[in-house]
């Protein structure tokens, strides 16, 4: 049992704003992670909580054979628009559909804080990979260089209590909680770093939209309400508008690299 179900609901209700203007903000990790894993044509990647399939276009422009994977129903229904030619389906990624020794390198960007067991999900993972394979995980960078914590604890405070022990965004930031998972399920790290990101609005409107179509937006709107989130979020933007009118936020993304 994982966490597909909950997350297909949560993340399926404004894919179009999802693909046209949130998911592509996280275009210099994706970058970055491109250069760095250096693939060949024909190779293989599997793009783990692939969302609307911005990354998983990005790969498959280098010639890289992806296949793309997501809980959400109509986000697969919008990479699927995005790039028919890319096998896109919907999965859970704590029981992934694939043998083992399957693909070249495995990805995953801010996907496996989603996971029930984050643990299981991170371990599925490398089962799939081929041995020497690359383990591609993209998470939030440190709270303190991450100007959209400003949104996220606005957006948390109209949540409803997290059960015990649930992890947030930057749970896998933390106290480097993922590079000892990673080691601790026996790969071995080859990259850490962090890369700049600047999220860009054209306006505050473009930016409501953006960052209302994430999952946690979602949960808070079922329980406190659309008006009052839209407001709180409305406020909370307002130290990031520019003098044009456009918004920004400087973030940073983390990306470690390990080998199987």
């Amino acid at each position: 049992m994982g966490s597909s179900e909950i997350q297909n609901r949560l993340w399926g209700q404004n894919p179009k704003d999802w693909a046209d203007i949130q998911e592509p903000t996280g275009k210099s990790g994706y970058e970055h992670v491109l250069k760095l894993l250096k693939m060949e044509p024909g190779q293989t990647l599997l793009d783990v909580g692939c969302g609307t399939g911005y990354f998983s276009n990005m790969a498959y422009q280098q010639g890289i054979e992806v296949t793309g994977m997501d809980a959400c129903e109509k986000f697969i229904e919008q990479a699927n628009k995005r790039n028919p030619a890319i096998k896109f389906l919907r999965g859970e990624m704590e029981e992934l559909p694939f043998p083992e020794d399957t693909f070249d390198a495995v990805c995953g960007f801010n996907s496996f804080q989603y996971a029930a067991d984050m643990k299981n999900a991170l371990l599925q993972a490398k089962k799939v990979l081929k041995n020497g394979g690359k383990f591609v995980v993209m998470i939030w960078g440190n709270k303190e260089d991450c100007e959209a914590a400003s949104y996220l604890k606005a957006i948390g405070s109209l949540l409803p209590p997290p059960p015990p022990n649930a992890g947030g965004p930057f749970s896998l930031s933390e106290n480097k909680l993922l590079e000892n998972t990673l080691e601790e399920i026996g790969l071995t790290i080859i990259h850490n770093n962090d890369v700049p990101s600047v999220w860009e609005y054209p306006n505050t409107d473009i930016a409501l939209k953006g960052l209302l179509s994430a999952g946690p937006a979602a949960r808070a709107i079922e329980n406190s309400g659309f008006e009052k989130v839209y407001e709180t979020m409305k406020e909370a933007i307002k130290p990031h508008v520019l003098n044009d009118g456009r918004v920004e936020y400087h973030n940073k993304w983390r990306v470690v690299i390990s080998q199987k």
